[in-house]
């Protein structure tokens, strides 16, 4: 894989991330081009990377073995109206624009080609990131597809594109949950008479903890939480309050609405 050469159509953020994360892995720079509208940002990604800048989105394209379409979603289309005709017939093109969907790619793109969906999350940016990955195409596109997800995180596939809906709202806004929780957490913290400072890194460390024996353990949460529940204790004191006050019942309507909003922005 480190042979392929990756153009980025965008540098932004989670370009960046991808690109950290397949230079530590040993891709090397001179297989890697960007695009991007802003001069700045095309030369702090030369300077830190030392990848390769294209003049246009066209000459990235036309160089690419792998396209990565990291722009937002509303300029998706005018984007992909402009590339087809550089395309390599054997290119994977990878969109990570949230809620756009393969048809639409592929129909402004104007040409045959082997599309790849990705729904990333922003803990990429510090390569813990989890992308979900839906695509029409064979397995020779569909693993390149992994190889560069795989750099800034872990990787799932779907079989249904319909399932992206709910992969938004669990995985690709779920950060955001976390973060809240913290958030309240940290707050909380202080009015109980701890410092801001103090509550702060409690709250966050504790959620990197957290979340790091869910990865570790092999556990599921459900057996996790039951573990550090003993009865009686200060633990099931909280959570009973939580259970008691329709925390699970939120939950699930957020998600519920995250995934409605992710089907009504649908392009």
């Amino acid at each position: 894989m480190q042979h392929l050469t990756i153009a980025f159509i965008g540098g932004g953020n989670m370009a960046e991330a991808l690109i950290s994360g397949l230079m530590k892995g040993g891709h090397p720079a001179a297989k890697i081009c960007v695009a991007d509208p802003v001069g700045t940002r095309c030369e702090f990604l030369r300077e830190t990377y030392g990848t390769v800048i294209a003049v246009d989105n066209a000459e990235a394209a036309a160089c690419a073995d792998l396209l990565v379409l990291a722009v937002k979603p509303q300029q998706m289309q005018k984007v992909a109206a402009t590339l087809g005709a550089s395309l390599k017939e054997e290119a994977t093109v990878i969109s990570i624009a949230a809620g756009v969907r393969l048809g639409s790619i592929a129909e402004w793109l104007g040409v045959a080609c082997h599309v790849v969906r990705v729904m990333p999350n922003t803990p990429a940016l510090v390569g813990a990131g989890m992308s979900v990955l839906y695509s029409e195409a064979s397995d020779f596109y569909r693993q390149r597809a992994s190889y560069l997800m795989q750099a800034s995180g872990a990787v799932e596939w779907v079989d249904s594109e319909q399932q992206m809906h709910a992969v938004t709202a669990l995985s690709g806004s779920g950060p955001a949950y976390f973060f809240l929780l913290a958030e309240v957490m940290q707050a909380t913290g202080v009015a109980l008479g701890l410092s801001e400072t103090l509550a702060g890194k409690l709250a966050t460390q504790t959620a990197f903890g957290a979340g790091k024996i869910m990865v570790e353990s092999g556990r599921t949460p459900s057996a996790l939480r039951q573990q550090v529940s003993s009865p009686g204790g200060t633990t099931l004191a909280a959570l009973d309050v939580m259970l008691e006050q329709g925390l699970p019942d939120t939950v699930r309507a957020a998600l519920t609405a995250a995934s409605k909003r992710s089907q009504e922005l649908a392009a």
